[in-house]
């Protein structure tokens, strides 16, 4: 762990490129555009949270599946691949017992993890889906607290590049990094985001998407066994390929349609 201050000297004296580059590739536009980005949101969390001392800086990209949409929820499989879009956080331990989250673009979110039963008023909040993340970790034996956050998301709210799915990947990677020492692997990660979208969000989502965000990069998910899907990384350099993937804005979404689902 660093201070804001450390980590806002990292990125501008270029100590942190390396791992700019393995999350965003070596565009020299892109990268500029990131690192102002991260800049923004380590300044924006040292005003808010000026007392933090030390904090970490993630990243959980979105995802887009190359072959096997939705086979999840019929025990297929699927061929997937993590985004260049991503939701990038800085977060630091909170003694208090309460999590606070400042997104861009959304209201602030308050939670606190002393009370992880199921809020019928928070259904399809990010609030139920932070309070099922820790009712999961606690119930499979990890340890949870609170924790202050700031995040910064550019992917695509409904887009179908898993943008919720992201969201919750999150807070359970900051809670796996700052409570138990990053010992609790990304499928685990994943199972325990869907357990928190389908029992306290209220929307019965497969695994799909959990899994693609939280392993990263191009992955194979045989779904066979839901409860223990088996998750393959696939040594592919798509930029290397010679394509790109367009996406295109229609106009639509998908983003209210829990009830659908």
């Amino acid at each position: 762990m660093s201070s804001t201050a450390e980590l806002i000297s990292a990125i501008e004296n270029g100590t942190a490129d390396s791992a700019l580059v393995a999350l965003y590739g070596t565009e020299p536009q892109k990268l500029a555009q990131k690192k102002a980005r991260a800049l923004a949101l380590l300044t924006q969390f040292q005003v808010l949270f000026p007392d933090a001392e030390k904090v970490m800086l993630f990243s959980t990209p979105g995802r887009t599946e190359v072959g096997g949409n939705h086979t999840d929820h019929n025990a297929g499989r699927v061929l997937a691949a993590a985004v260049d879009l991503d939701v990038l956080a800085v977060a630091a331990p909170s003694e208090s017992g309460l999590t606070e989250l400042y997104s861009a673009g959304y209201p602030k979110v308050a939670v606190d993890v002393n009370r992880l039963e199921v809020d019928p008023e928070e259904r399809y909040s990010s609030s139920a889906l932070v309070r099922g993340t820790c009712a999961r970790f606690t119930g499979l034996g990890f340890r949870i607290g609170g924790f202050q956050a700031c995040l910064s998301s550019d992917v695509p709210r409904g887009s179908g590049l898993s943008s919720s799915a992201a969201y919750e990947v999150m807070i359970g990677t900051i809670l796996n990094h700052l409570y138990n020492e990053g010992q609790i692997d990304p499928v685990q990660i994943a199972m325990v985001a869907q357990y928190a979208e389908n029992e306290y969000f209220g929307k019965p989502c497969g695994l799909m998407d959990q899994t693609s965000c939280s392993v990263g990069g191009f992955v194979t998910i045989d779904f066979k066994d839901a409860r223990h899907p088996i998750v393959h990384k696939v040594a592919y350099d798509f930029s290397a390929s010679g394509y790109a993937m367009v996406i295109v804005e229609t106009g639509g979404d998908h983003a209210d349609l829990n009830e659908e689902y």
